[in-house]
């Protein structure tokens, strides 16, 4: 159990650091390069990773580190990027308050990993709470920020079931950096053609950048597939909660946004929500791994 919780302690970090990255990128980084933005958060990451893991591909994570690539760092980044430009902070993290669902439905259908009722529990009260935490907010709200946050959940969510269901022995820090090299070159050539060279930095975008490459993409990358690995997809989709409780937080602590007591009450739903959606027991959790194990091995004996 404490080992458990641990894993849970640890993945939670992933969240919490996204939900920070919609404040930082609105407040430091230039609005009018958001692919520019997006290559420089994950280039430098997947430079750092690979420094750690120091290995490359082999066989069929070619293939697979092009497809996650594509779908959590190229397009996920640049929507995420738009989204964070174009709404405010708390309203930008909450749209991902569906993906719990969204990720159990995926895992259900390609991982075989039939969602919990604690964890459907845990994550119908923690979108409650991300409700009464958006109905209360303020700020401009855009059409088009809600579709590409809306768009970069259900692409996410769909990457980060398909890594649950490739995941082998292969280090997480190195799988990890393979697909960000890939997201990231693909973003830096396109970001080349459609916007020219890159945009000038001051010191605070420096900074910014900084933090979003390296805490916000590396490091947050690294626990959430750690965490994929060892919960069920809908437990760890309950953690990503804290996404939107940290932009909220944010906002309040920094940009002096004021917290009503409905927000308070959201934020307090969202936390009941995580708690109820991560509690399990050691043995029960220790079958379900052992269970996916199982089900992965022919695909392994296959590639």
């Amino acid at each position: 159990m404490e080992s458990n919780l641990r894993v849970v302690l640890t993945t939670a970090l992933a969240p919490i650091a996204w939900g920070a990255n919609y404040y930082v990128i609105r407040h430091t980084l230039p609005a009018d390069s958001p692919l520019w933005g997006s290559a420089l958060r994950a280039l430098p990451a997947a430079l750092v990773l690979l420094l750690v893991a120091r290995r490359l591909p082999r066989g069929a994570w070619w293939w697979r580190s092009a497809v996650l690539g594509t779908l959590t760092v190229g397009g996920f980044f640049l929507l995420v990027y738009l989204a964070a430009q174009m709404l405010p902070s708390s309203v930008a993290a909450s749209i991902m308050a569906a993906s719990p669902l969204v990720l159990a439905g995926f895992a259900w259908l390609l991982a075989s990993e039939r969602p919990t009722a604690r964890v459907l529990a845990g994550a119908v009260v923690g979108i409650l709470g991300v409700l009464l935490v958006v109905a209360a907010g303020s700020g401009a709200v855009s059409g088009w920020g809600i579709a590409a946050s809306a768009s970069a959940m259900a692409m996410s969510s769909f990457g980060f079931v398909l890594a649950k269901r490739w995941s082998d022995d292969t280090p997480v820090v190195a799988s990890t950096a393979w697909q960000m090299l890939f997201g990231g070159v693909l973003l830096t050539v396109v970001a080349a053609v459609a916007e020219g060279a890159p945009p000038a930095l001051d010191a605070k975008g420096v900074a910014g950048a900084a933090f979003v490459s390296l805490i916000g993409t590396a490091l947050a990358f690294v626990v959430w597939y750690d965490g994929l690995r060892r919960l069920s997809a809908g437990t760890v989709g309950v953690i990503g909660l804290l996404n939107p409780v940290t932009g909220v937080l944010l906002g309040a602590l920094v940009a002096g946004e004021h917290l009503t007591t409905w927000q308070l009450l959201g934020i307090a739903l969202v936390l009941g929500g995580i708690v109820v959606g991560q509690q399990r027991s050691g043995a029960k959790a220790r079958r379900a791994a052992a269970e996916r194990a199982r089900a992965r091995e022919p695909e392994r004996v296959a590639a």
